[in-house]
């Protein structure tokens, strides 16, 4: 199979080291993916995720004009779209409309915002009780 840039192809670990891991693609062709592109999680130690001699599926990224092939691991795995689950309703119950007007939102906003403003500033209220020693000021 040709080696082509974007292909998904497989591959044998032909050796790790501390920055990568050099992929046997056949042919006499090798690539390397580099630490980065393994998985999508942190890699520390690159042995905790491939062995020598393992059979992996790469994603070719790149090939430099002096003939050096970038691998990526972790694009070659195929990943599950997260989509959120569809909102459940019951088609047979009456949905609640909200029937106000912004205007009316707003209005009844600041009326109820007063309310509790004007409940804060009673609370607040200094008060003449004196300063603590015996008899008022």
């Amino acid at each position: 199979m040709p080696v082509e840039v974007g292909k998904i192809i497989e591959g044998t670990v032909a050796g790790i080291t501390n920055f990568g891991a050099f992929i046997d693609l056949g042919e006499g062709k090798t690539g390397l993916v580099h630490i980065s592109e393994v998985a999508d999680d942190y890699v520390k130690n690159i042995r905790d995720y491939i062995s020598d001699k393992e059979k992996v599926k790469v994603k070719v990224l790149a090939i430099g004009s002096d003939g050096k092939i970038s691998l990526s691991i972790r694009q070659a795995a195929e990943r599950k779209k997260k989509t959120p689950a569809p909102a459940e309703l019951e088609w047979g119950a009456p949905q609640r409309v909200d029937s106000l007007t912004l205007d009316d939102k707003i209005s009844k906003f600041m009326k109820d915002s007063d309310e509790k403003m004007q409940g804060a500033k009673s609370r607040m209220k200094p008060t003449r009780r004196g300063n603590g020693f015996g008899k008022g000021v």
